[in-house]
């Protein structure tokens, strides 16, 4: 006899119940980017914007979280995987940059949910990412495009991007200021062209 669980795992989930999962953590993904560190986030408002009942809300999430940790394995999915995707549509200097600017809304973004996030790890509620790491490898496959077409030094260390960048983020901690950030973003792309 399959355990209940097993038997849940199995079914497939209904469209309407995805579409409202997706929508709880598209709604709460731009909430928490528009909440400083120290802000309240009411998943009341979350389900309320999503347009969906809170029921339904803690359905999908049964603590803030675990609402926390799927926006925040969201984010990170879209900021890890866009590298490719940008490096298609654009040349790699351009695809880096906007890449950048990416990576800065997910900060932003991880800045709202930050204290739940701490907790979480701190706890083992949320499970620790692999955050560093994935971010480094984007910054690698973008600075391999910009090498092989010439438009950046073949010795840039994906690791010490990744470091110069968050640097940026820490420093820029006051408030965001997105002329500042993307002065300091433009300077570090300067860094990386080849001495001529």
């Amino acid at each position: 006899m399959t355990p209940p669980d097993s038997a849940d795992a199995a079914r497939p989930v209904r469209s309407d119940a995805r579409r409202n999962r997706e929508k709880l953590v598209t709604v709460a993904r731009a909430t928490f980017a528009a909440t400083d560190a120290d802000g309240t986030v009411s998943l009341e408002a979350i389900a309320r914007d999503a347009g969906v009942g809170i029921g339904t809300l803690y359905r999908h999430f049964p603590t803030r979280e675990a609402l926390v940790e799927a926006v925040y394995a969201a984010e990170l999915d879209d900021v890890a995987t866009s590298a490719a995707t940008l490096l298609e549509q654009l040349p790699p200097e351009a695809a880096l940059r906007a890449w950048m600017d990416r990576y800065a809304a997910f900060v932003e973004t991880k800045r709202g949910m930050a204290d739940v996030l701490r907790a979480g790890w701190a706890s083992g509620r949320i499970a620790t990412p692999m955050t560093r790491q994935r971010i480094t490898a984007a910054v690698g496959s973008l600075l391999t495009a910009g090498a092989e077409a010439g438009a950046f030094r073949a010795d840039a260390d994906p690791d010490d991007v990744t470091t110069l960048l968050l640097g940026i983020f820490l420093a820029t901690t006051t408030g965001p200021d997105p002329a500042r950030i993307g002065r300091l973003l433009d300077l570090v792309v300067d860094a990386l062209r080849p001495n001529r």
